[in-house]
């Protein structure tokens, strides 16, 4: 789908500044350039309209991709396979014709760093980060004014830290982690947290690009690819590898615009996004949280930064979960497959002379990928991990707040009606990675924290986090209290299984090996073992 040339980075507007319509012209023979009408400029080349013509239109001299030819019936193609019966109208019939336009459309628009194919995107991922970035500030500019903090909000919030961390000493053995706290424009959450989200998501845009290339061949594993298809696979896969990367950059760029104007702080959707610890709030985001409560601005800034402080020494103290959580989502797209029943379906009943409509129906329909057992799996554990995390920050922030803020009550209660309503945790992954965090599970995980800190103290429910093997299951989740004391039941199962195992070696080192010897009964000495039967 071309791209909107409002929504292009600075960069390109300024060698475009004023987006012009493609030259337009009628449909020639295939292979032979129309003259187009009406479309965007990419990259200084405009992409055409429908050219009018009897035969598929070919690409304009000037003007770039020109108009697909319409009015007269495709030749050729079998319509009882719908992928075979597209290509053959937006050639005429003729698949070398295609081939040739398709080619000379990928070397026009493949550098143009824009559009359905546009190019100009890393090399593994096939994304162009920059316009990711550049399309997530103007999807947060597009949500109202975000100032940059003045001086006085700054000091609000350092003024907060102090006294956050002074209270978390006493709740948690986790110590207060380095550097000075700030305040954030949605901007610069994005400028800041953007290195972190690339190499988050970067797994997830590769495997999908490939997957819409490998998409080429249809009907399954040592199926032919479709017919009319054979001559043009090599030069369509790395064009539709292109269109996946740039529609999913599109879209996590549209996604952290949105989440921008959500998070209260760095870490507010469980992760941790800077590549160092960095305590920071959003003063705007947080005096929009802060609407209609009943509590003081300055109590909601510091419940807020108690929860954000807690998250920072929870990342910075289990060095192991920052690259656990990362390697979930890798192994989640590892997996990613399109099914190819679904990119059939939406080829069916598609107006070949209308790109528009091609780009949206491949926009819509190829981003929801099958998840696979193993996909499901790693889903749940994922998910589960981020609850872990943030039931942790709800006991910690409870027990440092309980004897020195009555609002933190009212406070905690609008942060669960938030994650009960959807908050950008649950947005942004269920975008990005197809995981839906579960308030259900966010409560469990809190009350088994509760649980692990009234069995064995503060200390001993931190020392949990040491290392990944020691962290509660989903399945403990449902069974907090038996988490809880599963320490000595462990200790008591081991002593069990030591005696049973040293009284079979005993057992066996009386028994007789070969049978019992001539005139030896089946009973032991007195005084021996009672053999086990």
């Amino acid at each position: 789908m071309p791209q909107d040339p409002d929504q292009r980075p600075d960069d390109e507007q300024d060698q475009s500044p004023n987006p012009e319509p493609g030259t337009g012209g009628q449909g020639g023979q295939s292979g032979q350039g129309g003259q187009g009408g009406s479309g965007y400029r990419l990259g200084g080349s405009g992409s055409g309209s429908v050219g009018g013509g009897g035969g598929a239109a070919g690409f304009g001299g000037g003007a770039g991709f020109g108009g697909l030819g319409g009015g007269a019936a495709p030749s050729g193609g079998d319509p009882s396979n719908p992928l075979e019966a597209l290509f053959a109208s937006l050639a005429g019939g003729d698949t070398n014709a295609l081939a040739a336009q398709l080619q000379s459309a990928f070397a026009m628009l493949g550098g143009g760093g824009g559009g359905l194919f546009g190019g100009g995107g890393d090399a593994g991922s096939g994304v162009n980060w920059e316009v990711t970035k550049d399309t997530a500030r103007k999807s947060a500019a597009a949500l109202g004014p975000d100032p940059t903090p003045t001086s006085a909000q700054v000091h609000a919030v350092t003024d907060a830290v102090g006294i956050a961390e002074v209270w978390l000493d006493a709740a948690t053995d986790f110590p207060r982690v380095s550097g000075s706290a700030t305040a954030w424009s949605r901007a610069e959450w994005i400028e800041r947290t953007m290195p972190v989200w690339r190499r988050l998501v970067e797994p997830v845009a590769s495997h999908i690009a490939d997957a819409m290339a490998g998409a080429l061949t249809l009907g399954g594993e040592g199926q032919p690819e479709v017919p009319g298809m054979a001559g043009m696979a090599d030069m369509l896969r790395p064009m539709l590898r292109s269109s996946g990367a740039s529609m999913f950059g599109l879209q996590l760029g549209q996604g952290l615009g949105q989440l921008s104007g959500e998070v209260v702080s760095t870490t507010d959707i469980g992760l941790p996004l800077t590549d160092a610890p960095q305590v920071a709030l959003l003063p705007t985001n947080v005096a929009a949280f802060g609407e209609g409560l009943e509590q003081s601005g300055s109590d909601v800034t510091l419940y807020l930064t108690l929860r954000e402080c807690a998250r920072q020494r929870l990342f910075a103290s289990a060095g192991w979960l920052r690259a656990q959580l990362l390697v979930l989502v890798e192994q989640y797209a590892a997996g990613i497959t399109i099914d190819t029943s679904a990119l059939e379906e939406a080829v069916q009943g598609m107006d070949p002379s209308n790109l528009e409509e091609i780009g949206a129906k491949l926009e819509g329909g190829l981003f929801e990928p099958r998840k696979t057992p193993e996909q499901l799996a790693t889903l749940e554990r994922l998910e589960t991990m981020l609850a872990l995390v943030e039931g942790w920050v709800d006991d910690v922030v409870t027990a440092a707040t309980a004897p020195w803020m009555p609002a933190a009550v009212p406070l905690a209660e609008t942060v669960r009606r938030r994650r009960a309503t959807g908050g950008p945790a649950e947005a942004t992954f269920a975008t990005l990675v197809g995981l839906e965090l579960r308030p259900r599970r966010l409560r469990d995980a809190a009350n088994l924290w509760a649980a692990v800190r009234d069995a064995r103290g503060a200390e001993g429910r931190d020392a949990v986090w040491t290392h990944p093997d020691l962290v509660p299951t989903s399945a403990d989740l449902d069974d907090p209290l038996g988490f809880a004391r599963g320490e000595a039941a462990a200790e008591t199962s081991a002593d069990d299984d030591f005696d049973t195992a040293l009284a079979e070696l005993l057992d066996e080192a009386e028994r007789p090996q070969d049978g019992p010897s001539e005139g030896q009964d089946d009973q032991p000495d007195e005084g021996g073992p009672t053999p086990t039967r």
